[in-house]
């Protein structure tokens, strides 16, 4: 590919770059399996780019392509070796830093590691505000069975953070 496609790329990525935190903090738990994660959806999202028309919003684009790296990631069981540091996307620093709220987070992180993959893709779709029907379309299943596996979701979160939630 040309330098200007390269460059649209790079643009786009930044652009969009919390995208890759929330997918990666969405899926695995531990710095280093996030930082591989993060290296292998940009991958697949540069391999895919030449596939990327504009016909839909680049954002909805990298979510789709970034649910997927993590879902068939989150499914390997061998790591590669072989992993160059990506130093240009950093995780988001807070200004304020509030104990309680990191606290709640933790443990809402915590609950959603425990969910199956796809349930971790509908979480994550409903946190971006999705609609049912885009929520479907995404994970392709009909607008009503994203109603419903999203209200099952929802409802095995809130179990597990009542069970766990209160132990820490």
């Amino acid at each position: 590919m040309e330098h200007s496609t390269e460059q649209r790329f790079l643009t786009l990525v930044e652009a969009h770059k919390g995208i890759l935190h929330k997918v990666a903090k969405l899926y695995i738990d531990t710095p280093e399996d996030r930082e591989d994660l993060h290296q292998e959806i940009i991958i697949q999202l540069w391999k895919s780019f030449g596939n990327f028309k504009g016909e839909s919003e680049f954002s909805s684009w990298m979510y789709r392509v970034a649910i997927n790296t993590a879902i068939s990631f989150f499914k390997k069981e061998k790591r590669r070796n072989d992993v160059i540091s990506y130093d240009q996307v950093k995780e988001p620093e807070s200004e304020n830093y509030d104990g309680e709220k990191d606290r709640q987070l933790e443990i809402f992180y915590r609950a959603v590691h425990q969910l199956t993959a796809v349930e971790k893709a509908l979480i994550f779709y409903y946190m971006e505000g999705l609609s049912h029907q885009t929520i479907g379309l995404q994970l392709g299943i009909s607008e009503g069975n994203a109603r419903v596996k999203l209200n099952r979701t929802k409802e095995k979160l809130q179990n597990i953070i009542k069970k766990t939630g209160y132990e820490s």
